[in-house]
Parts: structure tokens; C-alpha cells; sequence
């Protein structure tokens, strides 16, 4: 492995990237190294021309190219910041890239390609769809694919950022880098072990995209099941097989992180820098704030501010999201007397905490339940004091804070208790989000089964998040859980969910 580890770093080291790429800044986070009792580092990837660490990559692949390769041109598939690096150096050197993307691509990302000068074509509903389409085109066409990581040339040029600041922060103690397919990661890593061993390499992935850790738990590359979809920028499903192989030896460890700890460093950066960083170019920063919770402190820690090619709607889900990340907010379910003055007597019982979010609608003659957002000031344990509090003066508390369902759903939708009917079975289901995307899942589900509750929201990402519920008799759920199978849609039955069975069931 040494001899491999030496030829990444002369390729590292002759990369041309800056013949486009410019060398980013470290930016010194004062604020949260008061906050976290370290000093905190952010490199600024947002500030390539892109907006993103990808250029460094694909333009040294490119460069790379044979004449005849170049002429007849490069193929890609992506639905984000890979297709515009790809873009910009293609443009740079001169050659046709034709780039396949979604149609669930966001119209922003589809613009920025066409505005660097590439190619795009818009074809199926997901990344998969795009690649297949991508791959066949390539073939017919003789053009050469260049692949979003799992390529040597690409690696060496993402390493590049190491080169930079191992020459800004030499004497760093961590480094924290985000995973998806794991070409970061791998380019910085292999540089940075070899020049500075002591200096510890993590990496980072967002907990519903974990395919770097499944590989490491598995001992080689495996496919995730399914992948979330709020950090798309590392929704990958197996980690590349060039760039496990480099991890496996060159990085340290690897945290993974929710995406309402991605939403916080989100506005942890937001107030550093005032820079809005998409959801995969927090992920570093989020797995740094989880390390410092349990280390020593004092320490020289340096995240990778990787993108900022944020979806401007998707800031409405941050903004909701980014104080239960900070554990500055709790969310509760709270049973209270149906009788005059309750709701006055409930907040006193909170003892002069402000209240974030209230809701409530009559239920029966005895009692209520109701769904309230509580602001924190410190945390976890002032939530256990609090739930303690309040189960000592009599109310009935289940902490919602962590269940996705009641975050994502229920909040706002809380109506009071269905009446009917009985055989309701409630299921969330995803499916690729598109103009008329909603009326086309509606029309595969069918109408072999009365939907008795719905709610959809749009968060503004690929895909859209729907929750219903579904009249299903003992006597023909097989076939309908055959109908779902057969729908091809990503689903989860909620129907034994507290936040279901507290407020939207009877």
C-alpha cells in the first residue's frame, strides 16, 4: 500500500487544477471555537467557481484525456455539483460533455450546467435512470464516461485540497471530510497520512447514506438498501471500490450524523461565514460539533466546507429543523385535562420556558392530548429535567424530538382523533418529485383501497414525502402489500408510530 500511497501523492502534487480551481481560504471560526472549546477551521470549498470541490476532479481527469478522447468528447450522469465541475472544465479544455441528468433535477443546477457550456439530457426519474441512459449513450457514441469519484485522475485532483491546507494548518490534530462515494475523502486522506501521520482523518456521512460505514462493517463496498434525501450531495448507495481501498488504510474513523445535526452547522456557518451551505457541504462540520462532545478539547479541528449549491426551498426545512439539530428545542407530546384553565395550568408547569409550537383540537370530554414545542437552553439533560418535571405535577409526556414522523408530518396536521375507520393502516412513502409527480404516485397507488388520510409537503428536494393513511381488511392485505411491492415505491408502515397513535388515530 505504500507504493500506492506514494504514487497518489505525486499525482497530487503535479495535478493541474489550478489552470481553473482556485486555492480556497481557511477560515477561522471564532464563535464556534468558543462554543466548542476548539479551535475550528473551515475550508472554504464554497469559493471555487463552481461552488464546489468537484472541479478539482474532473478537471484533472480531463486533463489527463488522450487527444482521441478528448475529440470525441465525455459523458457523465449527475444531479448536482459533479455535472457543473464537469461543465466548467470541459469548457476550460476545450471539450464536448454531454452531461444526463434527472428530470427531478432542480431547474438551478440544470441552468448552471447549460451556462458552463455543456450538453444536458434530461432522462428518468432518478440518478440510476440517468446513469443507465448515460452509460449507453457513451457506448454508441465512443465518448468517455468520467465517473463522480470512483476514478484515480479524480481522486488525485479532489487530494488537492489537502495539498492546500496541510500548507495552511500544518500542525492540525483532526480533519473532518464528507463521504458519498468517498472521493474526497480518499485524496485527502492518502496526502495526509503520509505527510502528517499524526494528524487524525475522519470522515463523515449523513446516518440515512452510510455506505462508507456498511463497507467497513462488511470488510469490502456494499449496497445500502435505500438512501436518504436530504444530504443529496452524498446520497450514494456503495462507496466506489478505488476509494474504499484508499479509506480502508489512510482514514482514522468515521461518525455519521442526522439531518437535523446537518441543519445546525447549516446555521453554524450561516452565522460564521454568511454563507448558505447546501446540507452535503455541512456534513463535516456536523460530525466535528459531534466530536467535540465527548473529547478532550483544545484541539486543532478543520472541517471541508464542501459546497454551497443550495436549493433555495429547501431553507424552509433547515430553518424548521436546524434548533432540534442544536438540541435548542424539544418536541412533546403532552396528555392534560379537558376542562377550562388546562392549558394555562400546562404552562405554568413549565416554569417560564418559552413555548415554540402549540397545537390542539378537541378530542373527548375527559382529555387532550397535545403536540408543543419547548426552546432549550442546554440541551439534552434540561430536557430530561423538564420531562421529569412535568411527569411529577401529573401530565403524561412522550418525548417526539427524535421521530421523524411527528417532525416531518404531524405537526401539521394535528386535528383530533379519527372516528373511522377502524382498519386504517398508515404507511410514509417516497417517490421522485416532478411537475405532476404527486398526481401520477396518486394515480399508481390506485383505487383498489379508500385512502383515508394524506398529507404531502414539499421540502424542495428530488424527491417528495408522502404520508397516508389506508382502509386494508385482514382479508386482503396480502394482495394490497403485493400492489406495494409492485409500486416500486421506497415505503415504511407508520401505523404503530406514538406520534400516529396519539394524535391522528383513534
Amino acid at each position: 500500500m505504500r507504493d500506492i500511497g506514494l504514487e497518489y501523492l505525486r499525482r497530487i502534487l503535479v495535478a493541474p487544477v489550478y489552470d481553473v480551481a482556485v486555492e480556497t481560504s481557511l477560515t477561522a471560526c471564532t464563535k464556534l471555537s468558543t462554543k466548542l472549546g476548539n479551535d475550528i477551521y473551515l475550508k472554504r470549498e464554497d469559493q471555487q467557481p463552481v461552488h464546489s470541490f468537484k472541479l478539482r476532479g474532473a478537471y484533472n481527469k480531463l486533463s489527463q484525456l488522450s487527444k482521441e478522447q478528448s475529440q470525441f468528447g465525455v459523458v457523465a450522469a449527475s444531479a448536482g455539483n459533479h455535472a457543473q465541475g464537469l461543465a466548467l472544465a470541459a469548457k476550460k479544455l476545450g471539450i464536448k460533455a454531454t452531461i444526463f441528468m434527472p428530470i427531478t433535477t432542480p431547474d438551478i443546477k440544470v441552468d448552471n450546467v447549460r451556462r458552463f457550456g455543456a450538453e444536458v439530457r434530461l432522462v428518468g426519474k432518478s440518478f440510476n435512470e440517468a446513469q443507465q441512459a448515460s452509460m449507453e449513450y457513451a457506448e454508441q457514441e465512443n465518448k468517455t464516461i468520467i465517473h463522480p469519484f470512483d476514478d484515480p485522475d479524480v481522486i488525485a485532483g479532489q487530494g488537492t485540497v489537502a495539498k492546500e491546507l496541510m500548507q495552511q494548518l500544518p500542525n492540525a490534530d483532526v480533519v473532518f471530510i464528507p463521504v458519498g462515494g468517498g472521493g474526497l475523502l480518499a485524496g485527502m486522506a492518502v496526502y495526509l497520512k503520509q505527510l502528517s501521520p499524526n494528524t487524525k482523518v475522519i470522515g463523515v456521512e449523513a446516518e440515512d447514506s452510510a455506505c462508507l460505514a456498511a463497507a467497513m462493517a462488511a470488510g469490502k463496498p456494499v449496497d445500502l438498501d435505500h438512501v436518504g434525501l436530504f444530504a443529496d450531495g452524498v446520497a450514494v448507495k456503495r462507496i466506489g471500490t478505488h476509494t474504499f481501498s484508499l479509506i480502508k488504510h489512510f482514514c482514522d474513523d468515521v461518525i455519521t450524523v442526522s439531518s437535523d445535526e446537518i441543519c445546525a452547522s447549516i446555521k453554524d456557518i450561516f452565522e460564521q461565514t454568511r454563507v448558505i451551505a447546501e446540507p452535503a457541504g455541512a456534513l463535516s462540520l456536523a460530525g466535528l460539533t459531534k466530536y467535540c462532545q465527548t473529547s478532550a478539547g483544545n484541539e486543532k479541528l478543520a472541517a471541508v466546507l464542501s459546497g454551497a449549491n443550495m436549493n433555495f426551498h429547501s431553507l424552509r426545512y433547515v430553518s424548521e429543523r436546524c434548533e432540534l439539530g442544536e438540541q435548542k428545542e424539544a418536541v412533546l407530546s403532552v396528555v392534560i385535562p379537558e376542562e377550562k384553565g388546562s392549558f394555562r395550568h400546562f404552562c405554568q408547569a413549565l416554569n417560564g420556558k418559552a413555548i415554540t409550537e402549540f397545537n390542539y383540537r378537541y378530542a373527548d370530554q375527559s382529555q387532550a392530548h397535545i403536540f408543543v414545542g419547548v426552546r432549550l437552553s442546554e440541551g439534552k439533560a434540561e430536557l430530561e429535567q423538564l420531562i421529569d418535571d412535568l411527569s411529577a405535577q401529573g401530565y403524561e409526556v412522550s418525548d417526539f424530538t427524535d421521530n421523524e414522523l411527528a417532525k416531518l408530518h404531524v405537526r401539521y396536521m394535528i386535528g383530533g382523533q379519527a372516528t373511522a375507520p377502524q382498519n386504517e393502516r398508515l404507511f410514509s412513502f417516497e417517490f421522485p418529485e416532478y411537475p405532476g409527480a404527486l398526481e401520477k404516485f396518486l394515480d399508481t397507488l390506485g383505487e383498489l383501497w379508500n385512502i383515508s388520510l394524506f398529507h404531502y409537503r414539499n421540502h424542495g428536494a428530488a424527491f417528495g414525502q408522502v404520508l397516508a393513511g389506508i382502509e386494508v381488511n385482514n382479508d386482503n392485505q396480502l394482495a394490497f402489500f403485493r400492489h406495494l411491492k409492485d409500486l416500486g415505491f421506497n415505503y415504511k408502515e407508520e401505523t404503530d408510530n406514538p406520534a400516529y397513535q396519539a394524535f391522528l388515530s383513534k
